[in-house]
C-alpha cells in the first residue's frame, strides 16, 4: 500500500473536520506559524490534536510506509493494554481508513493511531538538558529502573526501548511511547516487526527474538549508564552521542575491549552500580534478565535535593573563592555569589554544576554582553543582572524554575529573551526597563508575572499570555506604549486595564 507524503497529510489535517470519519470532533492544534503541530520520524508523522468539548489533546499517528500486519498487530496491542492501569503506558487504538487525504495514491482513505498527547520532553532531550545536574539524573535513574521493574513483570514489552520513545513528563514521571515493535501474547511465535534501535539493543537480536524479554538488555543497559551518569557527568561528554548514550553497538559485540566498561570499573564503590554492572552483564551474556528478579532494579531514592539560597551575606563573600575572572563563589562552587563590577571580559561564562546566581552578582557590570548560564542553574536572584547596560541576549536554560526580583532590570541593550518552560514565576519588575526587548513568549509553565515585570518595556509589541497565568500583578506592562494596541480585548478583560496602564 502507497501511503500520503507528508506535506498531503499536512493539507488533510488542516480540514480535519471533514476528513476524519470517527475522530471528527478533533482539531488540530497549531504552531507559532498557525501550522498544524506536528513531529515527523522515519516512518510516521504525529499530529497534535484537541477535544475542544473537554480540552484533552490526543495525538494522531499517520503513517507514510507500510508495515505487514500493522492493524492486526495494534489490535492485539490494544486489546492486551485497555485494561492496563499505569502512567508507563498510554492508551492506543488503531483505527482502518480513518483519515481522507487528497493525494496521488491509489487509495483515498489511511488508517491513523489514535493515542493520548503526552506533555513534556524526551528522555533523550533531558538528559541532554540536565546531565550535569547530578541530583536531576539521579532522580531519573530512580524512576527508570522503577519503570524497568515494573515492566519486566509485565506479559508484554516494548520491542524499541531507547531514550527518545521514553517522555519525560513536568512532573519527572515516565511514560513509553511508540508501540510499533510491541511483543504482547496474542503474538507468540509471530517474527518481531523490529530488532530494536542498534545502540539499545543486543548484538545477537533477530527477528527470532520476540517474547516478553526482548527489552531486558536495552533496560539493562540504559539504567547503567543513567546511574553512571549521575554519578560522573563527563562521561557523557567522553563516550556519549547526540543519539545514544555511553554504550555503541560497537561496544556491544566485545565488552572486554569498551573503553566505556574501563570507565565505569572507577565508579564500583557504588552499591547501585555494581547492581545494574552485573545485571548488564548477565543480559550481554544470554540475551535477557529471565535469571534474575526485576526487584533488581530497585536503586536507592536519592535524598531530597538541598535547597539553595540567592541571599548573599558578608560571611558568604569572606569565606568565597575567585575564578580567574575575579568572580566570587561559594566553597563548594554551587553558588555564585558576586562578579566585580567591571568584569575584563564582555562575555563570561558561569562555571558548570553552580545552583544559584546570588542577588545582585551581576549587578552593575555596565560592560557584560554576553552570559552563558548552565543547565545546573535552577534560581536566578534578586537582581541578579540589574543595570547589566550592554547585555543583549540571554538564553536561560530549562533548568531555572524562578526568575528573581528586578533580575534583568534596566538591561537596555536586551533584545531577546528566552523563558524556558520550567519557570512558574517572573518576578516583580524582573524585565524592567529592558526598552529594546520586542517581543517575549511566556511559556505554558508559568503561573504568576509579578508586579512590573514588563514595566517601561517601550519597544514591546508582541507578547503571549498563555492560559496557564492566573495571576499578573498591577503594572505588569505599565509604559509598554507600544504594546496595547496588539493586546487582545479578551485579555485585557481577563486580568484588568491596571495591568496593562500605559
Amino acid at each position: 500500500m502507497q501511503y500520503p507524503l507528508i506535506s498531503e497529510y499536512l493539507a488533510a489535517i488542516r480540514d480535519a473536520h471533514d476528513n476524519l470519519e470517527k475522530l471528527s470532533h478533533l482539531v488540530p492544534v497549531l504552531d507559532n506559524y498557525g501550522e498544524p503541530y506536528r513531529s515527523s520520524g522515519a516512518f510516521a508523522v504525529v499530529f497534535k490534536m484537541k477535544d475542544e468539548q473537554t480540552g484533552k489533546c490526543y495525538a494522531l499517528k499517520c503513517f507514510t510506509e507500510e508495515q505487514e500486519g500493522r492493524a492486526e498487530a495494534y489490535r492485539q496491542i490494544a486489546e492486551e493494554l485497555e485494561f492496563v492501569d499505569s502512567a508507563y503506558i498510554t492508551y492506543v487504538k488503531y483505527l482502518e481508513k480513518e483519515l481522507f487525504v487528497d493525494s496521488n495514491c491509489e487509495d483515498d482513505e489511511f488508517p491513523v493511531l489514535l493515542m493520548d498527547w503526552i506533555e513534556g520532553e524526551t528522555m533523550e532531550t533531558y538528559i541532554a538538558d540536565h546531565y550535569m545536574d547530578n541530583h536531576a539524573i539521579s532522580m531519573l535513574c530512580y524512576r527508570f529502573c522503577k519503570m524497568a521493574a515494573w515492566l519486566r513483570s509485565q506479559s508484554f514489552a516494548h520491542g524499541d526501548i531507547k531514550p527518545d520513545n521514553i517522555m519525560v513528563r513536568p512532573d519527572g514521571t515516565l511514560t513509553l511511547v511508540d508501540y510499533d515493535g510491541m511483543f504482547v501474547p496474542a503474538m507468540k511465535g509471530q517474527k518481531s516487526p523490529t530488532i530494536g534501535t542498534k545502540d539499545f539493543s543486543h548484538p545477537l537480536r533477530t527477528i527470532d527474538d520476540f517474547d516478553e524479554t526482548i527489552d531486558d538488555f536495552a533496560l539493562a543497559s540504559i539504567a547503567l549508564s543513567l546511574k553512571a551518569i549521575s554519578l560522573n557527568p563527563s562521561l557523557l561528554n567522553e563516550y556519549g552521542a547526540s543519539d545514544r548514550l555511553l554504550f555503541s553497538a560497537a561496544d556491544y559485540l566485545d565488552l572486554s575491549k569498551s573503553k566505556t566498561m574501563t570507565a565505569l570499573q572507577d565508579l564500583l564503590a557504588d552499591e547501585g552500580t555494581r547492581t545494574l554492572l552485573s545485571m548488564f552483564l548477565l543480559a550481554s551474556a544470554k540475551k535477557n534478565l529471565s535469571m534474575c528478579s526485576f526487584r533488581l532494579f530497585g536503586v536507592e531514592k536519592p535524598k531530597e535535593e538541598e535547597v539553595w539560597s540567592t541571599e548573599v551575606t558578608e560571611e558568604d563573600l569572606k569565606n568565597a573563592v575567585e575564578d580567574e575572572f575575579g568572580v566570587k563563589y561559594s566553597r563548594d562552587w554551587k553558588r555564585l555569589l558576586k562578579a566585580p563590577s567591571r568584569l575584563i571580559y564582555g562575555e563570561y561564562s558561569i562555571r558548570k554544576g553552580v545552583k544559584v546566581i546570588g542577588n545582585s552578582a551581576f549587578g552593575g557590570c555596565e560592560s557584560l554582553s554576553s552570559i552563558n548560564i548552565p543547565n545546573s542553574v535552577t534560581m536566578i536572584g534578586e537582581g541578579a543582572f540589574a543595570f547589566c547596560y550592554s547585555l543583549t541576549t540571554i538564553n536561560i536554560p530549562n533548568s531555572v524554575t524562578t526568575i528573581g526580583i528586578e533580575a534583568f532590570r534596566d538591561c537596555e541593550s536586551l533584545t531577546s529573551i528566552n523563558i524556558p518552560n520550567s519557570v512558574t514565576t517572573i518576578g516583580n519588575g524582573a524585565f524592567w526597563g529592558c526598552k529594546s526587548l520586542t517581543s517575549i513568549n511566556i511559556p505554558n509553565s508559568v503561573t504568576m508575572i509579578g508586579e512590573d515585570a514588563f514595566s517601561r518595556c517601550k519597544s514591546l509589541t508582541s507578547i503571549n499570555i498563555p492560559n496557564s497565568v492566573t495571576t499578573i500583578r498591577d503594572g505588569a506592562f505599565k509604559n509598554c506604549i507600544n504594546l496595547l494596541s496588539h493586546i487582545k480585548s479578551d485579555i485585557i478583560q481577563r486580568f484588568g486595564e491596571e495591568v496593562f496602564n500605559p
